[in-house]
């Protein structure tokens, strides 16, 4: 099984528990305007690898990452849009021993009895989702993504319903995603969900601004500065409320 990859990070610390070995999947269904890799959303591109080769990779570095209580994260790009590939690593992993996370925006998440089936499938081999919830309001949630956050919200009910570990993400943009009342419901959405261990707030960065320069693409957020310190206090406090 071979699956299009963006790129691999060995040791990861911020994406899961521990020390992380991160691969970044090609193809993305969104198009968020603060995207740091926005040479990830073609579905054509990337470097074609075999699970068996990533693994072989992966075993080199398991004694350090198994010390730390790390294991693998796969992120994108959008990780399910290759779950066939996906199962088949996370099967693997977990094998040897492997803790193994994605870090998804639920972008392709689908009530398609197909992609189901494999999800359950996939879910058997996953001990922790990352699940970027971008915005509550779905006007805009569609201005920042270019997609609806209707079928997002609904795999994040669907995690909850099979009590799979979730951390939740929030990317604090000024202007965009930082408004006292967007953040109290997406607080009280939160709090309706039964399997999340922990809720992140990320500031709003600008580190991927020169890969839309160099894809000859506009920056939508062109102007727009980090979140401050209190902001985003005040943004953790309304959000870890629950």
């Amino acid at each position: 099984m071979n699956g299009r990859i963006h790129s691999i990070e060995t040791s990861g610390m911020v994406d899961g528990p521990g020390i992380r070995y991160v691969i970044f999947t090609q193809g993305c269904l969104l198009r968020c305007q603060y995207c740091h890799n926005p040479d990830s959303w073609d579905r054509d591109g990337g470097e074609i690898r075999s699970v068996s080769s990533l693994v072989t990779d992966i075993k080199k570095y398991w004694p350090y990452m198994k010390h730390s209580n790390g294991g693998v994260t796969v992120s994108g790009g959008e990780p399910l849009l290759q779950i066939d590939f996906l199962i088949e690593l996370f099967k693997q992993l977990k094998e040897n021993g492997i803790h193994t996370t994605i870090d998804s925006s639920g972008g392709c998440f689908s009530s398609h009895q197909a992609f189901q089936d494999k999800l359950d499938e996939l879910l058997q081999y996953t001990d922790l989702v990352l699940l970027d919830l971008k915005h509550i309001d779905d006007k805009k949630h569609k201005h920042l993504t270019g997609m609806t956050n209707k079928h997002i919200l609904e795999f994040a009910k669907m995690l909850s319903n099979k009590n799979v570990p979730v951390w939740i993400r929030h990317v604090l943009v000024p202007g965009i995603s930082d408004d006292t009342e967007d953040l109290k419901q997406l607080s009280s959405f939160i709090n309706t969900l039964e399997n999340v261990k922990k809720v992140e707030v990320l500031p709003y960065h600008k580190m991927g601004v020169y890969k839309w320069k160099e894809l000859g693409l506009s920056y939508p957020l062109e102007g727009v500065e980090p979140p401050d310190d209190a902001k985003t206090a005040e943004a953790k406090r309304i959000l870890q409320l629950h």
